[in-house]
């Protein structure tokens, strides 16, 4: 019998060799559960709106860092790098993308072959750990993550690296799931099979807001997101193919308190 994975060689056989982002479930390249606007509950989401979710998502990440043309900015986990290259294009900036595998980061290159000729200046992608960030401090104007956090076990670690490469006066923001402070997710694991495995892990909000402040952080706040995220999204995959899997019980999760999905931002005195 083989022996079982650890954690951490799960999550990287999920987006390497098993390639999460070809799933139903997401499309375009992307790897996130959207920020909804208004849908018609008469009619199925088109692929084009799924797609627009994740790339909202992206937008309205990276829009509290309130970029300005040229800035240099980071993002952490980047995959298979479509939001990366979005946010170059659509911002004006540069943007670094830093991720652990070197699969994600081949079908960064492939999938983003265009772009990176098109703006070589503003387009990267690097391999290296969120824990231990391969760049100087002081490097970049705003590090940003979209739903990968919940897959890191030192999110202090992170607080301290981001807070490290970025300037004097740069803004840090993410958007993924966390618990609401004081939560009871005790129930959690029986519904939600990565977080069974140890794969995604939910922590208090309110934790990661405290590992901010303690790496040095000002004005950090946390925002629910939910409203946006949840419903949609379980509308979304009630569509495809998974919907009498557990990936529907995050809407339970988020519906008894649980679970919520958060945007939160910090900025670097």
């Amino acid at each position: 019998m083989e022996p079982e994975l650890d954690v951490q060689a799960k999550r990287d056989l999920m987006y390497g060799e098993l390639d999460l982002g070809s799933l139903s479930i997401f499309s375009g390249s992307f790897i996130n559960y959207g920020y909804w606007g208004e849908l018609d509950p008469a009619r199925e989401i088109s692929i084009e709106e799924r797609t627009a979710s994740q790339a909202e998502l992206y937008r309205q990440v990276v829009a509290k860092l309130e970029p300005r043309p040229r800035d240099a900015l980071l993002e952490l986990g980047s995959g298979t790098g479509v939001g990366a290259a979005r946010v170059a294009r659509e911002f004006g900036v540069h943007v670094s993308g830093l991720d652990r595998s070197a699969a994600q980061l081949a079908r960064a290159a492939e999938t983003n072959d265009f772009t990176l000729k098109e703006m070589p200046d503003r387009l990267s992608f690097h391999r290296g750990s969120v824990t231990d960030i391969p760049w100087h401090d002081a490097s970049f104007d705003g590090v940003y993550a979209v739903e990968m956090l919940q897959h890191v076990d030192d999110l202090a670690a992170v607080a301290r690296e981001a807070h490290r490469v970025l300037k004097p006066g740069g803004r840090f923001a993410t958007a993924t799931f966390f618990a609401p402070d004081g939560a009871d997710t005790v129930q959690v694991a029986g519904l939600i099979e990565t977080v069974a495995s140890g794969v995604d892990l939910i922590r208090p909000v309110g934790e990661f807001a405290a590992d901010l402040t303690a790496a040095g952080f000002d004005g950090v706040t946390a925002t629910s997101i939910g409203e946006h995220v949840w419903r949609q999204f379980d509308r979304w995959v009630a569509q495809t193919e998974y919907r009498d899997s557990w990936g529907r019980n995050w809407l339970r999760c988020y519906e008894n308190g649980w679970v919520d999905y958060y945007l939160v931002t910090a900025e670097r005195g």
